[in-house]
């Protein structure tokens, strides 16, 4: 068996986009549209894991999706936790989970889809200000 992708449903796509692209570091691997039934498809990949995809399901007709706590969440390997987070802050992402403890933070997308942020190898010595950061909102 092969592992091709994690779907999510997202409500508005250039903010899903600019989230996951611009600001999380993805890039837009493919792109499916299709006129008949009303949704596109967009297929993201980390560029050190192109091979693993998360697909955005965009349905052009609006609905509310609900936070799925069964979902579970992304997970992302970085290179420097700190740094990663940072730079999500600087962009307006906030860190729901901050990494006190050098290895793992979470954050939000657009659509409220869980996303975990491990640190590649053994944790980061603690450090301020993230050693000090409370949790905000759910994880």
């Amino acid at each position: 068996m092969k592992f091709l992708h994690t779907m999510v449903r997202v409500s508005d796509l250039t903010a899903s986009l600019d989230f996951y692209c611009n600001k999380l570091g993805l890039a837009e691997i493919k792109r499916y549209e299709s006129e008949a039934g009303r949704f596109t498809l967009v297929y993201l990949g980390a560029p050190e894991n192109p091979d693993v995809h998360v697909e955005l399901t965009y349905n052009w007709d609006p609905e509310i999706y609900g936070i799925g706590r069964a979902f579970g969440h992304l997970a992302y390997e970085v290179t420097n936790i700190y740094t990663t987070c940072q730079k999500l802050m600087d962009a307006g992402v906030i860190i729901n989970r901050p990494p006190r403890d050098g290895r793992m933070a979470f954050i939000r997308s657009p659509d409220n889809i869980s996303i975990e942020l491990l640190q590649q190898g053994a944790a980061l010595p603690l450090a301020e200000p993230w050693k000090s950061m409370v949790n905000t909102g759910q994880w």
